[in-house]
């Protein structure tokens, strides 16, 4: 018999989603399968949604907690899982039909502990948004430092939807709760339990592009606390290198002021005040990595350009930054 695979899907609020979510899971040709609801105290109904979808498939199980977001939920759901291999969906996406049979044949083949395959975004009208991550052309094994290099220079991914993995590697750790890009977080850890990633080329995975999710609102004076946790995380993964890497660093201090260019050309200029601690270690940063701008083969003449800028002056900068867009 073929293994079980547990695919679990955190969920709320989200019930014009769910339905179309959870078919494309049920319809996969791997038929040794579980799919785990985990719903985080939605308000909406998505709870005896929830309930309604499981009563239509023997194979769903359903979870209600507390709301505590995306992590505890994935949590919840690792804990519960019966499978030796461990899928993740998010609910307002969708996925191919042959998605979980492929990738498992690849780690079958491959005996890898993770394998992953492509996936695309698309908006509220179906139309195809420009790809995040390009699938290769041929399958292939890529080595964990060489993975974690494509992640550190923004050409990998690090989603755990377009992946499946072995149980196993969840045993030391879980998603960090109560933060954002957990993915990267964990990811990056777990590359250093295992030799590397199988990849898959084409498209399995299927993103829905939702206006008002955490890296994508609309308001100027919003400041998605993302940002912060990105910039967090680049120190982390900076002090991994460190211990198993060594010779991505340069790599990763490109990383390190990339994510601080992301965090500085975002937050409002109204937040850029000197009381403001993680802002002023933002620019403190670049300012003590001058010689890594102007001398990193990793970064574009324009990322340069405005970092040198940011560090210099971030404030008149950034009210320039602003005219200019409003001109666009």
């Amino acid at each position: 018999m073929d293994a079980l695979i547990s695919v679990i899907i955190p969920i709320y609020n989200i019930m014009d989603c769910l339905p179309k979510c959870v078919d494309s899971v049920c319809r996969q040709t791997y038929s040794a399968m579980e799919i785990l609801l985990v719903d985080d105290g939605s308000t909406d109904g998505t709870g005896m949604l929830c309930d309604e979808l499981a009563k239509k498939d023997a194979r769903i199980r359903v979870f209600h907690k507390e709301n505590g977001g995306s992590s505890s939920a994935r949590n919840l759901g690792i804990r519960e899982a019966r499978g030796e291999y461990l899928g993740f969906v998010d609910s307002d996406d969708f996925i191919e039909p042959d998605m979980y049979e492929r990738l498992f044949s690849a780690i079958q083949k491959s005996g890898c502990g993770i394998a992953q395959i492509g996936r695309d975004e698309v908006d509220a009208e179906g139309s195809k948004l420009p790809d995040i991550c390009v699938p290769p052309k041929e399958e292939e094994f890529i080595k964990s430092e060489d993975f974690l290099r494509e992640l550190l220079l923004h050409k990998g991914d690090c989603s755990f939807c377009t992946k499946l993995l072995k149980r196993e590697l969840f045993t030391e750790e879980g998603f960090p709760e109560g933060m954002l890009n957990e993915d990267f977080y964990l990811l990056t850890r777990m590359l250093t339990r295992t030799e590397g990633i199988y990849s898959l080329p084409g498209y399995g995975y299927h993103v829905y592009y939702r206006i008002g999710s955490n890296t994508r609102k609309k308001d100027p004076d919003v400041f998605p606390r993302v940002y912060g946790d990105c910039v967090d995380n680049a120190d982390r993964v900076t002090a991994l290198v460190e211990e198993y890497y060594p010779a991505l660093q340069k790599v990763a201090v490109r990383f390190g002021l990339f994510q601080r260019l992301e965090y500085l050309l975002h937050i409002p200029v109204g937040q850029m005040t000197k009381d403001n601690l993680p802002y002023r270690k933002c620019v403190s940063f670049i300012r003590h990595h001058m010689g890594d701008v102007i001398s990193s083969p990793y970064l574009t003449g324009k990322n340069k350009l405005y970092l040198l800028l940011l560090g210099t002056c971030p404030r008149g900068v950034r009210r320039l930054h602003r005219r200019i867009k409003h001109m666009d």
